[in-house]
């Protein structure tokens, strides 16, 4: 029970890095934003609201088809993701209190990257905790499987898709949209592999202290 816990404060402290990695990049979107995040951005520009309340609108969609499609990539998981990041990224961009655009291309860059970093640490942290997928992975693993995709070329296609619909309702489209997933991956990869290790570590001396010695 209390590995468990500790799986979930792992989960929602991911999702913390993760919104808080997002609400940044958003900052200084004019250098371009990932296609998810240039949706939700174009949204809130066309229709209001928020871009939280549009990403957790966009994220419980994806939850929607999933579930018609194949539910087995859908957990309790993806609806605490998709119901969350849009949340903490609103809880920090109404703070105030992070860095916004300067005059200075470097220093966006600089900020962006600072985004980028955080929300790839997050994305690792909470997808090792073992909680669930997020609703856009999960959805990206139904249509790889439904149409014989890799996963890779299946992201491809959905973010592509997505990049273009965003682009056309006026989302901030730049250099850094084709970088973005080139940058975030590795560091995703990393914290994943890091943040697992020390799951499996935590694990292994939790199961120690129930061994009865012979």
């Amino acid at each position: 029970m209390t590995f468990l816990l500790l799986r979930y404060f792992i989960f929602f402290l991911g999702l913390i890095f993760f919104g808080l990695g997002n609400a940044i990049a958003v900052n200084v979107q004019s250098l371009g934003l990932h296609p998810w995040e240039v949706l939700n951005v174009a949204l809130f520009q066309r229709f209001g609201f928020t871009i939280g309340t549009w990403s957790v609108i966009c994220g419980l969609v994806l939850v929607l088809i999933a579930c018609v499609v194949d539910r087995k990539y859908i957990s309790i998981g993806t609806f605490l993701n998709a119901l969350s990041i849009g949340p903490i990224m609103d809880f920090f961009l109404h703070l105030n209190i992070l860095p916004h655009e300067t005059e200075h291309w470097w220093l966006n860059l600089f900020i962006l990257l600072m985004g980028v970093i955080i929300s790839g640490i997050g994305g690792g942290i909470y997808v090792a905790a073992g909680i669930g997928a997020g609703p856009r992975d999960g959805f990206m693993l139904s249509v790889s499987e439904k149409t014989g995709l890799s996963v890779s070329r299946a992201r491809i296609a959905v973010e592509s898709l997505i990049l273009i619909i965003g682009f056309i309702l006026g989302g901030p489209v730049f250099i850094m949209t084709f970088a973005y997933t080139f940058i975030q991956s590795p560091i995703f990869q990393f914290s994943m592999k890091l943040m697992s290790s020390f799951i499996a570590n935590l694990d292994r001396k939790q199961k120690g202290q129930f061994k009865i010695p012979l």
